[in-house]
C-alpha cells in the first residue's frame, strides 16, 4: 500500500547551533567504520568497490522512531549491505572539546540489496515481540507512479553514483556537514560543481549559500539535501555529468 505520509526529512542549520545531543561517544576510525556502508572497501570514506549489479539497488527504508542502530545491526545479520550516514558534533564537556555522534537522518536506513530480499526484511521483523508494527517500511518515490498500478508509487531507489558522493560527503568527521531544508538555501547559481581540493574533494553538488557561506549541497532525494561546510570558490570547477 502507498505511504502517503511525507514526514520532514531535515532540519534547518539551526540544529547545529542548538544543544548538542551527547551520545557518550567518541569519533574514533572504527565508529566511522561501523557506520558506512558494510562489506565496502573505504579509501578515506569513499565505497570503492560497491560492485554493480542488475538485480541490487540502494533501497530507502524507513525506521521506526529511535531504533534505527537496532534496525542496522538486523540487516547486517541478514548479510545484507546498509549505509547509516551519522553526524558529528564538536562540544565541550568538562572543559575538554570532544566529538560526538549521532545519526545524520534518523528515521532512513540505506540497504543494498534485491526487491525480494527488501521484500523479506521488511516482514521479518517487528518493532518489539508484543507489537504488530514492523521495524522497516519502504520509502515512497513520490515522483513516479507504478506501471502495473498508476495509483501507487514505487520504493524509493538510489542511484549508485549518487550514492557513492552522498556517502562520500556524510563520510566526512566535520561538524559543520549540515542536513538543510530548501526553505533557508540561497542559490547563488546554482550550478552543479564538483570539489577538486581539500577533505570534500570529489564531491559534487550544487553551489549555494548558507549562514552567509558559500557551500556545496549534495540531494540524494527529493526533499533530503545535505550541505559541506564552507568551500572557497578556487576550490571547486563546473561539473558536466556525462
Amino acid at each position: 500500500m502507498e505511504d502517503n505520509t511525507r514526514q520532514p526529512l531535515t532540519a534547518d542549520a539551526s540544529l547545529y547551533n542548538g544543544q548538542p545531543t551527547d551520545t557518550g561517544l567518541s569519533c574514533p576510525s572504527a565508529r566511522l567504520t561501523s557506520c558506512t556502508a558494510s562489506n565496502l572497501k573505504n579509501k578515506g570514506g569513499v565505497s570503492v568497490e560497491n560492485v554493480s549489479s542488475e538485480n541490487k539497488q540502494w533501497f530507502v527504508l524507513r525506521v521506526s522512531y529511535g531504533r534505527i542502530i537496532k534496525a542496522k545491526a538486523f540487516v547486517e545479520a541478514n548479510g545484507l549491505e546498509c549505509y547509516v550516514p551519522m553526524r558529528y558534533k564538536e562540544i565541550k564537556k568538562q572543559g575538554k572539546k570532544r566529538i560526538v555522534t549521532e545519526p545524520l537522518l534518523p528515521s532512513f536506513l540505506f540497504v543494498h540489496a534485491t526487491a525480494e530480499q527488501v521484500e523479506t526484511l521488511l516482514y521479518e521483523i517487528k518493532v518489539s515481540s508484543n507489537e504488530s508494527r514492523n521495524l522497516l517500511s519502504y520509502y515512497f518515490d513520490h515522483t513516479v507512479h507504478r506501471q502495473d498500478n498508476p495509483k501507487h508509487n514505487p520504493p524509493l531507489t538510489i542511484r549508485n553514483e549518487a550514492m557513492d558522493n552522498f556517502i562520500r560527503l556524510t563520510s566526512i568527521k566535520n561538524p559543520h556537514i549540515i542536513p538543510v531544508t530548501t526553505e533557508i538555501i540561497q542559490y547563488k547559481l546554482g550550478d552543479m560543481v564538483i570539489v577538486t581540493e581539500g577533505e570534500f574533494k570529489d564531491v559534487h553538488g550544487r553551489v549555494a549559500r548558507i549562514a552567509g557561506q558559500q557551500r556545496v549541497i549534495v540531494e540524494l532525494f527529493d526533499g533530503c539535501l545535505v550541505a559541506t561546510a564552507y568551500v572557497p570558490k578556487e576550490a571547486m570547477k563546473l561539473y558536466n555529468r556525462i
